[in-house]
């Protein structure tokens, strides 16, 4: 099953690169102050050590805090990514398939996740500046979790904001995503991060909705 890095989806400043008022975290902080939903387009590159060959896709992202999530694959195949804030829902149309699994700490450990809770930055990563290249002023995330899903992400920012991130994950694949056309605190519709699996799809895993819970009345 093709899943994107995303489902289950960071050293010292360069001498001379960037000012102590112009870093990556500063510009992480800017991108992300006031941020409550954003969403944007993007184009992943996959790079396989192994096979040495490279996969490029294209597609769409939202953000909504303080846990929904979707990734929106359309090119060269489609594929559906949707956090709604209990279980997670990878959906490929060609397979005719959907696996739901509850949405746990895979999820709360990814690097997109920051710009709509920079509490979660220090409490969940250690960073460090990775001084100016490409045009770009980066920022190297590491996970603090015992088994992180990643070695590093590094967040790349430009004027406007976040431009680019590259992370290796911990079988040493390399991935660069791009991304453009940023909207700030849009007004996302609901049904955004909402999933039902088609009618006739086989779906894996736990699909049962979450219990409903109430307090005791005294």
């Amino acid at each position: 099953m093709r899943v994107s890095v995303l489902a289950p989806l960071l050293l010292s400043l360069v001498a001379g690169t960037a000012s102590a008022a112009d870093t990556a975290r500063a510009r992480l902080d800017a991108f992300s102050k006031g941020l409550t939903s954003v969403s944007a387009s993007f184009e992943q590159q996959i790079s396989d050590i192994h096979s040495g060959k490279t996969k490029i896709s294209r597609g769409t992202l939202s953000l909504k805090a303080p846990r929904q999530f979707r990734w929106d694959t359309t090119t060269p195949y489609k594929q559906l990514i949707v956090a709604d804030g209990e279980k997670v829902w990878i959906y490929d149309p060609d397979l005719e398939q959907v696996t739901v699994r509850a949405q746990g700490t895979e999820e709360a450990h990814s690097p997109l996740t920051v710009l709509t809770d920079l509490s979660q930055l220090d409490r969940d990563f250690t960073t460090s500046e990775q001084g100016e290249h490409d045009g770009q002023v980066w920022l190297r995330l590491k996970s603090k979790d015992k088994e992180p899903q990643f070695e590093y992400a590094d967040l790349g920012f430009d004027q406007t904001g976040l431009a680019s991130m590259a992370f290796k994950d911990t079988f040493d694949n390399s991935t660069q995503i791009r991304f453009s056309g940023w909207q700030r605190n849009a007004k996302l519709a609901p049904d955004l991060f909402k999933f039902t699996p088609p009618k006739g799809v086989d779906v894996v895993g736990d699909a049962t909705p979450a219990a409903e819970t109430h307090p005791l009345k005294p």
